[in-house]
């Protein structure tokens, strides 16, 4: 037996055309915000496929256990969705399975939070197998409180548009319940297999002792426009939300011949749902074993900074907040706000202006890199009983060797090594 399909994801969703977006607010000073994210929702939409034909900003003071809203604004939204021809009422916030089946009682439609249609755009544009496999997991796991809704929507289709059996029906729930549980099972463990395939590649990669870049940021501020820029790689880039799904390492070689790897990340977003933060945790783990990051803001945005602390919350979410990192401020030739950059600038050490597109400011931004990457080494003398082989070949492995030599049963070097290697050497420093 196959798990019954979740009706709305893969049917209604994707036959729908046109939406509603609703968003809310809890004080005066929060509207602007609100508004910011439901821009940000129609680009979601447009990503997906769906035409936005309009945009609400409701003022709330609290949230309705069973609808969200009240029945006011939900009766004005309901005719407003009627007139205007939406086909399904998106909502920029979370809602529970509870105020989902009320709200689409109430609205004859389907109706999809943000978290939905991310896990929907995630799903649509996957490319690997690791990618496909951590999306099916975050879309079970979405599911599976909301089984009961799935078979609310099944029920339309019997014949004659009568309720079926209620039996039947919890009985279908128990069974998609097991499956599910089965099916999340076995996507684990397909992807601890994949995890463990990666972590095999990053081992290989550290033992090449070459220094590594990962690009992070919002989705769309340039990330794979900056790597092909700088790589002459052949990555897809889109104007388009999460065109980068996959993980892409390319290397490259800087003017003073020193080689590194520069790996694109998928892009970050505001209320990026905790399933897919947790999903993602491996493929966004090439930026926790990195060396330095490069964090690409949009800074052509007109929400630049609440996009900026938006993907400085991941970050720190992931532990990255202490990683050596480059602000890098990409789109100057589309700022028009030329006074933006100056307070970034203020606000976030270690900042350069570049554009990806026509190469302005690449030298300052390789500069930079290299004085980071000076950071990363230091110069030390050891002293080593030959007994300790394994580690004198890793440090003449992946250090720079300026003198050694052997004197009785140790060996003398003055080495310049990566400072993630100096917890092992630290017994052994001499002089």
């Amino acid at each position: 037996m196959t798990i019954t399909k979740n009706f709305l994801l893969e049917t209604e969703l994707k036959s729908y055309k046109t939406a509603l977006l609703v968003g809310v607010y809890f004080a005066t000073d929060e509207k602007k915000n609100c508004e910011d994210n439901l821009d940000e929702l129609e680009r979601l939409g447009d990503t997906f496929g769906l035409q936005t034909v309009g945009k609400v900003s409701c003022p709330l003071k609290k949230i309705d256990a069973g609808t969200f809203l009240g029945k006011g604004k939900l009766e004005e939204l309901k005719v407003m969705a009627e007139t205007q021809g939406a086909a399904v009422i998106l909502f920029d916030e979370e809602i529970s399975p509870h105020q989902q089946r009320n709200l689409e009682e109430i609205f004859k439609k389907p109706v999809v939070d943000r978290t939905e249609l991310i896990i929907e755009v995630f799903a649509q544009r996957a490319q690997s197998r690791e990618a496909r496999l951590q999306i099916e997991l975050a879309k079970v796991k979405y599911q599976f409180p909301r089984l009961r809704r799935l078979w609310t929507h099944l029920s339309r289709q019997t014949a004659g548009g009568g309720a079926f059996l209620k039996g039947e029906g919890e009985k279908q729930i128990e069974i998609d319940r097991r499956l599910l549980r089965r099916r999340l099972d076995r996507l684990q463990e397909e992807i601890e297999e994949v995890k463990a395939q990666r972590e095999t590649q990053r081992s290989a990669r550290l033992r090449s002792g070459i220094p590594t870049f990962a690009i992070v940021g919002y989705t769309n501020a340039g990330k794979s426009t900056l790597l092909r820029a700088m790589t002459k790689a052949d990555v897809l880039v889109e104007d388009k939300l999460f065109a980068t799904l996959d993980t892409t390492t390319r290397k490259y070689l800087l003017p003073n011949r020193q080689e590194v790897l520069l790996i694109d990340t998928v892009g970050f977003i505001r209320k990026l749902p905790h399933t897919l933060v947790a999903a993602f945790r491996s493929t966004l783990e090439e930026a926790i074993h990195t060396d330095i990051l490069l964090h690409l803001v949009d800074i052509s945005s007109k929400t630049v900074e609440s996009q900026t602390e938006a993907a400085c919350a991941v970050l720190q979410e992931l532990h990255l907040q202490d990683q050596p990192s480059i602000m890098v401020l990409n789109k100057i030739d589309q700022c028009q706000q030329p006074l933006i950059i100056n307070k970034m600038r203020v606000k976030y050490p270690k900042t350069v202006a570049i554009s990806a597109k026509t190469g302005e400011g690449f030298e300052d931004l390789i500069e930079m890199m290299l004085t980071e990457l000076k950071s990363l080494r230091k110069i030390v003398k050891l002293r080593i009983p030959q007994s300790h082989y394994a580690l004198i070949s890793e440090i003449m492995r992946e250090g720079n060797v300026i003198f050694s030599e052997y004197e009785e049963n140790d060996v003398l070097m003055e080495v310049e090594i990566p400072t993630r290697l100096e917890y092992k050497v630290q017994s052994f420093l001499h002089g």
